[in-house]
């Protein structure tokens, strides 16, 4: 039930929050062209997760799935909640955050020891949060991992 209540706010949120608050332009590319990029790289490592998971490219949103990728945090809702930590250790600042930690801490406190874990985790990398992953398509998703010390 708990995980069914964070689902809906989230697709009740998502359209006014890529409209309003989102102010980056959506990426120029599709999945397939993600597929074409060498098989090392950010950008192909980013087709194989949305594929995984039946995902298409959201616009303006596409930070959050190459986050996914980067860390290799799953889809689940604790997961995603996890994540969200990961990004305040990290450094990241948004409503978006402090709702899904707010309302998932209160929502899933029998996690918090994965949720601390992973802002120990995210305090530990160099911040990352804040790079123009659109321009780093092409790099090898090793070499982004290592530089920022995100595994």
């Amino acid at each position: 039930m708990r995980a069914i209540i964070l689902e809906s706010l989230y697709e009740w949120s998502k359209k006014p929050y890529q409209r309003f608050l989102k102010q980056n332009a959506p990426w120029p590319v599709t999945v397939r062209e993600l597929l074409r990029y060498p098989e090392s790289s950010l950008g192909f490592h980013l087709a194989c997760f949305l594929m995984q998971h039946s995902f298409d490219i959201q616009p303006k949103l596409e930070n959050h799935d190459v986050f996914h990728v980067l860390t290799g945090t799953g889809i689940s809702v604790p997961e995603e909640i996890s994540m969200q930590y990961y990004l305040f250790g990290n450094g990241k600042r948004s409503l978006y955050l402090f709702t899904v930690i707010g309302i998932g801490t209160l929502l899933y406190p029998d996690e918090l020891s994965r949720f601390f874990q992973a802002f120990r985790r995210g305090r530990a990398a160099m911040p990352f949060h804040q790079l123009d992953f659109s321009k780093l398509l092409e790099q090898p998703i090793k070499r982004i991992q290592k530089a920022f010390s995100i595994l």
